[in-house]
């Protein structure tokens, strides 16, 4: 069987630029035949727009729409102009995640509190809110998928809070999953190994963790945004259709190793 997703309907997230692994996944489901609807995330000045409206214009998405995910009023107007135009989703791809830099560095115990909400709110609930949109929408054989990190189960130095967030979001993965599954509904993560991307330069050390993963994986590499992709396009095809609850990791093998 190859992978096809012809007359697939994509929402994909949290794309900012070219280095985004939201990028990767969003032109892997393209070269796999799927029709894409992209959110960007609003601002005053309308950068991020133009950026990712142009980055994204050879994918010609069907649907390009703002989606701030503190924004309740806006998350719902996205999932009613979805209903309107495509009638139901076939892939859901979270890539959302955010904290504030400043608790991304030194100890964990720093952590302010407004700091611990506004990155659980926006890296693990925006999940369960865009789920929750979706449900009603969703084919049958649908398939969510988020993006995670080793550092949900392992203390990984400098990631922090954002430690507890992709815990939460793993966790908020298998409830899905079992919530879901009755509908045929396949709800998933890619753990990827640290790829340079605009979230990722905000946590302490880096560029310090990703030649660790060079040295250290099996592969003795890192990966890249399209490697992560195509996973993503596994998930979300008849391929994948037997698993669901699961976090898969795309890391060169790093998460299996000791000293």
């Amino acid at each position: 069987m190859l992978l096809d997703l012809s007359g697939k309907k994509a929402l994909v997230t949290g794309i900012a630029n070219n280095r985004s692994i939201a990028w990767g996944i969003a032109q892997q489901l393209h070269l796999a035949g799927a029709e894409l609807g992209i959110t960007y995330l609003p601002d005053e000045k309308g950068r991020f727009e133009a950026k990712v409206r142009e980055l994204t214009a050879p994918l010609n998405p069907g649907l390009f729409l703002p989606m701030d995910v503190q924004n309740p009023d806006q998350m719902q107007a996205v999932f009613q102009r979805l209903e309107s135009q495509w009638g139901q989703l076939d892939i859901l791809v979270h890539c959302l995640a955010f904290a504030n830099k400043a608790d991304l560095v030194g100890d964990f115990s720093d952590t302010t509190a407004q700091g611990f909400r506004s990155a659980l709110e926006i890296s693990t609930y925006s999940f369960t809110s865009l789920c929750r949109l979706a449900k009603p929408l969703f084919s049958p054989e649908a398939s969510v998928i988020t993006l995670t990190y080793l550092g949900a189960e392992r203390a990984v130095p400098n990631y922090n809070v954002m430690g507890l967030a992709k815990a939460a979001l793993e966790a908020s993965v298998r409830y899905l999953a079992a919530e879901l599954g009755p509908q045929q509904v396949r709800v998933n993560a890619i753990s990827a190994g640290p790829i340079r991307t605009l979230a990722s330069s905000a946590v302490g050390g880096i560029l310090d963790m990703i030649h660790h993963v060079e040295a250290k994986a099996p592969l003795r590499r890192t990966v890249t945004q399209q490697e992560v992709g195509n996973t993503a396009a596994f998930l979300a095809s008849p391929l994948a259709s037997g698993i669901s609850g699961q976090v898969l990791y795309v890391d060169g093998g790093y998460c299996i190793t000791g000293l």
